[in-house]
């Protein structure tokens, strides 16, 4: 029989907590990411740290691929490749400097990979990338070819959505970042966040995947068949660019040698935190997406604090 739920928050229930048969729900926490979290090695060069690509943007969109590639860097990725439209060209170029830029033929959005995209070791695709019918061919090119987890967000998700049949192709242990709203469009309604995080259970057992439930308290949903429910994080992040910094701090993590579910936990806490140092100087009204990805260098540095 099922418990009656008793709210904390929005979308984070007690009796989620509550429940321990089998371990089923975990709550993420500072004791948790320090077990997870690996400090830098004192010898270490940028090769050490993964070279990861990132396909964002369209015209009028360009601010997505950048809050991803400022973001993919300050999660202490080695190397970055942003893949753009080339009238994104000299934006992106001029405003992360650190990211290597290949150009899409294109001028407006994607539509062509003429890099080896198999030399990369982690993928995020989605931030700003647009519905084009070319960008949709690209993005099923692109799982076809790449073996490796993949970070989806945004319209790639929505892409997906709109052809289910790309869920087939997903490499194991991709991780998908939706909101509740792209959530139902990729798997359906749920009657409640119960179910949503139950729905979110089965759906990335049946796909390999991690799903990233996307809210105040974010729910990450492994294949095993184990929930995470984070505990940092405030309304002020409900802002533009939000997701895309999630993104680009997922996918760096993945580049780093990071589990898709060590990714997903560390991440979406940094993100979380982050964005409560932000709102704590700013306030939840005024902090916008950049503000976050000012404030990883400060979350990081908490996370290595002791207790």
């Amino acid at each position: 029989m099922r418990k009656r739920l008793v709210r904390l928050h929005p979308g984070f229930y007690q009796s989620l907590l509550e429940d321990t048969t089998k371990n089923r729900y975990e709550l993420v926490d500072k004791a948790l990411i320090r077990s997870v979290y690996r400090s830098r090695k004192k010898f270490a060069h940028k090769g050490d740290y993964g070279h990861a690509l990132l396909v964002a943007g369209s015209y009028g969109k360009t601010g997505a691929a950048i809050l991803a590639a400022k973001a993919c860097l300050r999660s202490g990725v080695g190397l970055l490749t942003t893949h753009i439209p080339q009238s994104s060209y000299a934006i992106l170029q001029s405003s992360v400097p650190e990211s290597m830029v290949f150009a899409d033929p294109a001028p407006d959005f994607l539509t062509r990979m003429a890099e080896d995209i198999t030399k990369y070791a982690a993928l995020g695709i989605g931030p700003g990338i647009g519905m084009a019918e070319e960008t949709k061919k690209l993005l099923q090119e692109i799982i076809k070819s790449y073996d490796k987890p993949v970070v989806l967000d945004a319209d790639a998700l929505n892409i997906i959505a709109g052809n289910k049949e790309l869920f087939g192709l997903l490499p194991a242990g991709s991780i998908l970042t939706p909101h509740p709203k792209e959530f139902e469009r990729l798997f359906g309604k749920a009657a409640n966040d119960f179910d949503r995080a139950l729905l979110a259970l089965e759906k990335a057992k049946e796909l390999r995947c991690v799903i990233i439930v996307k809210g105040h308290h974010s729910f990450i949903a492994t294949a095993a068949g184990k929930g995470f429910f984070n505990s940092t994080g405030n309304p002020g992040m409900a802002t533009a660019g939000s997701g895309d910094v999630l993104t680009g701090i997922l996918t760096g993590l993945l580049a780093q040698g990071y589990g898709a579910i060590e990714a997903s936990i560390l991440g979406v806490y940094l993100h979380g935190l982050a964005g409560g140092l932000a709102a704590g100087e700013l306030s939840m009204e005024s902090m916008i997406a950049g503000d976050i990805i000012e404030n990883l260098g400060k979350a990081f540095l908490q996370i290595r604090e002791p207790f």
